[in-house]
């Protein structure tokens, strides 16, 4: 089969004998597979990653010197069932999977592990217990942005937002795009997207944010209406005094004080989602954010970053990192799509062949032009067409 091929950043075409399944796993024909921008990454920067990896318990990350296949987001027909498998989907079903592959020292990461080649190739393994057949029709283009989106929708979770929760989300490349889609698929009314890019800030309209915001001219934390947050320390210690003169007043204060904290009567705050993965955007936000805000990281930083802990503690904000979904999550979200609730095809921007990957890597780094390109292994384009 052929497969593309990346060795210390260099990236080529070349023949690969067929992967016979194990017990338990299943060959797909890949139909499509996306670009992440964790490929963009780990092309220049694996062994970075795989010191980093191998410091949580993980030692079997892709190394620049290893003949690795890229490619963890895809959708493919299934091709064979290996041993103890309960084949219980037909063979030519499109499907989907999570990228994991269990091999005889432990599981892989599709993709980014030598052990489990991805499906920048045209055939790909998956676990059968991680494998699910596409629902209702779906495009294989659409079904492929189930694993992205199923990470938007982990963070959308992680969040603990609600309909009347103002979203703010820094960043719409793919990440920030996709977790605009997943907010507005869980009802929430009032979603800002802010980006540098006008390309970006388009799509993110398109995708249902309420407000579009260049925050080099306006301030994206303000850009809502009838917000109530507090976006001064001086605010909150005459708010703080000026409601404790009235509560002093009534008899057993402090059960009403408690009784307004479990009812949110307690000042605003916005869910604030980072999804641009690059050093000084954390800090950058604990300096813009109001008080008591809550930040969701989504965008995978890999260089060392520096936060000032004392702006994040006086304005007691609260900070969680997410990685990647759950079986569920990303079942959910592959329903969702089939469903017609989560509309992500405006992200597709472009589609190349195997030959093609290294161009559409380059042309991903302008993003006024390309937000997700697709890699078609049966496709002969060398060149991902731009939007029109």
């Amino acid at each position: 089969m052929k497969a593309l091929v990346c060795t210390h950043g260099e990236l080529a075409v070349t023949d690969r004998p067929e992967s016979d399944p194990r017990a338990g796993q299943v060959r797909l024909q890949v139909l499509r597979c996306g670009i992440c921008g964790s490929d963009l990454h780990a092309r220049h920067a694996m062994d970075d990653a795989a010191e980093m990896t191998a410091r949580i318990g993980y030692d079997r990350f892709a190394r620049s010197s290893e003949p690795i296949v890229l490619g963890h987001e895809f959708c493919g027909e299934v091709a064979e069932y290996g041993p103890k498998t309960r084949k219980g989907i037909k063979p030519g079903t499109p499907v989907v999977a999570l990228p994991l592959l269990k091999n005889a020292h432990g599981v892989d990461t599709t993709g980014l592990s030598v052990h489990a080649p991805g499906a920048y190739a045209e055939q790909v393994l998956v676990e059968e217990s991680l494998m699910m057949a596409v629902p209702n029709g779906l495009a294989p283009e659409v079904a492929t942005l189930t694993e992205p989106l199923a990470v938007a929708w982990h963070a959308v979770r992680r969040a603990d937002v609600n309909k009347k929760t103002v979203a703010i989300v820094i960043g719409c490349g793919p990440v920030g795009l996709g977790v605009v889609l997943m907010l507005k698929a869980k009802g929430v009314h009032t979603v800002v997207a802010s980006d540098f890019s006008a390309a970006r800030r388009a799509l993110a309209a398109t995708c249902g944010a309420d407000v579009v915001v260049d925050p080099r001219e306006r301030d994206p934390y303000t850009a809502a209406q009838n917000t109530k947050f507090l976006t001064r320390g001086d605010a909150l210690l005459n708010m703080a005094v000026d409601v404790q003169e009235k509560l002093v007043r009534l008899p057993g204060w402090p059960n009403i004080f408690k009784l307004a904290e479990a009812l949110g009567q307690m000042p605003a705050r916005p869910v604030i989602f980072e999804c641009v993965g690059v050093p000084g955007v954390i800090q950058d936000i604990f300096n813009g954010a109001p008080l008591y805000s809550r930040v969701v990281v989504v965008g995978v930083c890999m260089a060392p970053d520096q936060v000032q802990p004392f702006i994040a503690i006086n304005k007691e904000i609260e900070i969680r990192f997410c990685l990647g979904y759950t079986p569920a999550e990303f079942h959910d979200t592959l329903h969702m799509l089939a469903d017609g609730k989560v509309r992500p095809e405006p992200l597709i921007t472009g589609s190349v062949g195997l030959a093609g990957v290294d161009a559409a890597f380059k042309a991903l780094g302008d993003p006024e032009v390309h937000a997700k390109i697709l890699v078609d292994p049966s496709s002969d384009a060398t060149q991902p067409l731009a939007r029109v």
